[in-house]
C-alpha cells in the first residue's frame, strides 16, 4: 500500500480530506510541506506570519496546525494561545535544533507535539499522520438508554470520563481536553493501577517507534497539563500519580 493509499483509508468513511495550516515566514518551507503534504491527500493553506496564521486559522478551521515558533508580528506562542482560547485543534510546532525551552515553552501553551529544524519532510508527514489518527474526533453517537453507555463511562470521585464520546466532566461542568491530552489519559484509565514509562506513552500515545529518540519532557508536559485540568491540587496529584522510578500511572479503580 501506498502512502497516499493509506493516507485515504486513514481518513475514513466519510471521505473528507483533511486541511492542515502551515505557518512558517520562510517561502521554501512553506513551499517544500505544502507540495509534501498535498502529494499525500491533505488540502493545505498556508501563512508568512502570526498574526495571518490566526486569520486562516479562523477563515478556514484546520483540521491541524503546523507552526513555526520564530515568525514576524506574532511569534508561534502568540498564535498558539489564540488558538488555544477556543480551539483543541492539534498543533505541531518547529522549533530550532538547541533550544529546547522553545519546545516546552510550546507544549506548555497547548501544543500537541514538536519536529526540531532541519527536518525531512518525511518527518513531519509521519508526525501529522500519528497526531491526527489519535485526536481526529472519534465521538460516537451512544443513545442515552443504552447499556453502552455506562460501560464506555469511568467515574472516580467527582470526574467522569466518557471514552466514546471523548469528553471528560467534573460533575456537570465538561473539562475541555486536547485530543492527545484526551489519549493519554485514555491509556492510563483503562489501565489503572498499571505504571507506564514515559518512552511506552511515547509510543502508545504519539506512535513513536521504540527506538526513536525524543525529548520524554513531552510526556511530563502533558501530565502536567492533565494535573491541572483534573486534580484537585495539581501538586498533590490524587488521580495521575508518579511511579517512582518508572514513570506514571492513574489510580487503580475498582
Amino acid at each position: 500500500m501506498t502512502d497516499k493509499e493509506e493516507l485515504h483509508e486513514s481518513q475514513g468513511e466519510a471521505n473528507t480530506v483533511q486541511k492542515i495550516l502551515v505557518a512558517d515566514d520562510e517561502a521554501s518551507i512553506r513551499r517544500i510541506l505544502e507540495t509534501r503534504l498535498k502529494m499525500v491527500g491533505y488540502e493545505v493553506v498556508v501563512a508568512e506570519d502570526g498574526e495571518e496564521a490566526v486569520e486562516v486559522f479562523n477563515k478556514t478551521n484546520p483540521d491541524l496546525v503546523v507552526l513555526d515558533v520564530m515568525m514576524p508580528k506574532m511569534d508561534g506562542y502568540g498564535v498558539t494561545r489564540e488558538i488555544r482560547r477556543t480551539s483543541d485543534v492539534p498543533i505541531i510546532i518547529l522549533t530550532a535544533l538547541g533550544d529546547v525551552s522553545e519546545r516546552i515553552t510550546g507544549l506548555e501553551l497547548g501544543a500537541d507535539d514538536y519536529v526540531i529544524k532541519p527536518f525531512s519532510p518525511k518527518e513531519l508527514e509521519a508526525r501529522v499522520k500519528a497526531v491526527l489518527r489519535r485526536t481526529t474526533n472519534k465521538e460516537v453517537v451512544v443513545p442515552t438508554g443504552s447499556k453502552a453507555v455506562a460501560k464506555n463511562v469511568i467515574t472516580t470521585g467527582s470526574i467522569k470520563i466518557d471514552t466514546a464520546r471523548r469528553q471528560v466532566f467534573r460533575k456537570n461542568e465538561r473539562i475541555r481536553l486536547t485530543g492527545m491530552e484526551f489519549s493519554l489519559l485514555e491509556l492510563l484509565v483503562n489501565n489503572s493501577g498499571q505504571a507506564y514509562s514515559r518512552n511506552e506513552i511515547l509510543q502508545h500515545v504519539w506512535s513513536y517507534p521504540a527506538d526513536h529518540r525524543i525529548d520524554t519532557r513531552v510526556v511530563d508536559v502533558h501530565i502536567s497539563r492533565l494535573r491541572s485540568k483534573l486534580e484537585t491540587d495539581p501538586t498533590n496529584p490524587e488521580l495521575i500519580l508518579t511511579a517512582r522510578g518508572i514513570g506514571y500511572m492513574f489510580q487503580r479503580i475498582n
